[in-house]
């Protein structure tokens, strides 16, 4: 009797069982990488509104995976938040934009009852702080694109590299009781494989003063905390029992779901840039 573990059929299932959520990462990922670069290319009042809806979408999971009181005047209080955050930002109003993040949040964590208010309070920061950072780091006439398509390189290069290394190397778990298909070898892959990506953008797009050994340590640094913003959003959703953030992208979770290493990313390049002192918060990343 042949051995049904060598059989065409174990070895088709076993191969299905490595990348059988391929297909539903494929087409989301699709979708979403067309708006960011269509919004890219344009600029302007359509690139802040693009990711204005993104952390509308983000808000508003968030507020309903927390649960606690009045969910819709939450919602609705967190839109308005980051609209006015995101108006501030798109004209250079970084400071602005973050206190009306913190002054929306109180309100928030006062609405959302005994257990939820600090939670409430830092989902319009989760939030908030994608378009804010998307928006300021967009505005330098020079930098500005090449630091949107850089963090864009650096995280979607990190989260498909360590989805293949981790399914064909396998090994350790990462963190099997937060996110039990993480890996070692796929986060070590994933993390070199973004830093590389971000820096071959940067040399092809060719802007002068560009230095590689910083640019590329920045982005291993920005890589790993793609990684662990998917970590964080893993444990907040076993915190509150949930397997999604929502089912707004079909077949495949929620916005906060494909996200959540871009959050964490941009708000560190923007933070980073704002320390260096120079013209533009972008050109903080790539001027050294």
């Amino acid at each position: 009797m042949s051995d049904p573990l060598r059989s065409p059929v174990a070895l088709a299932a076993a191969k299905a069982g490595k990348f059988g959520d391929l297909g539903p990462r494929v087409v989301s990922a699709l979708a979403l990488v067309s708006g960011a670069l269509a919004a890219l290319y344009v600029g302007g009042d359509a690139f802040a509104l693009f990711w204005l809806l993104a952390a509308f979408a983000i808000s508003w999971e968030w507020q309903g995976l927390i649960g606690g009181e009045m969910r819709l005047a939450r919602v609705a209080l967190g839109g308005a938040a980051l609209a006015a955050a995101a108006a501030f930002a798109s004209h250079g109003g970084g400071r602005i934009a973050l206190s009306i993040l913190v002054a929306f949040g109180v309100i928030l964590g006062a609405l959302a009852g005994p257990g939820r208010r600090l939670w409430a309070f830092c989902g319009v920061f989760y939030a908030g702080s994608l378009v804010v950072s998307a928006c300021l780091l967009r505005q330098s006439a020079q930098f500005g694109a090449l630091s949107i398509a850089w963090l864009f390189a650096v995280v979607w290069a990190t989260d498909v590299m360590a989805y293949f290394g981790g399914r064909i190397i396998g090994g350790p778990k990462l963190w099997p009781s937060i996110s039990p298909g993480k890996t070692w070898s796929g986060t070590l892959v994933g993390v070199t494989s973004g830093a590389l990506l971000g820096l071959g953008v940067a040399w092809a797009i060719g802007t002068p003063g560009t230095a590689s050994a910083p640019l590329f340590l920045i982005g291993l640094a920005a890589a790993a905390l793609a990684q662990a913003g998917d970590l964080f959003e893993s444990w907040i959703k076993r915190r509150f029992g949930v397997k999604d953030s929502s089912r707004l992208i079909p077949g495949h979770g929620g916005v906060m779901d494909r996200l959540d290493g871009f959050i964490l990313a941009s708000a560190f390049a923007a933070l980073l840039g704002g320390l260096r002192g120079q013209s533009s918060l972008a050109a903080g990343l790539f001027i050294w």
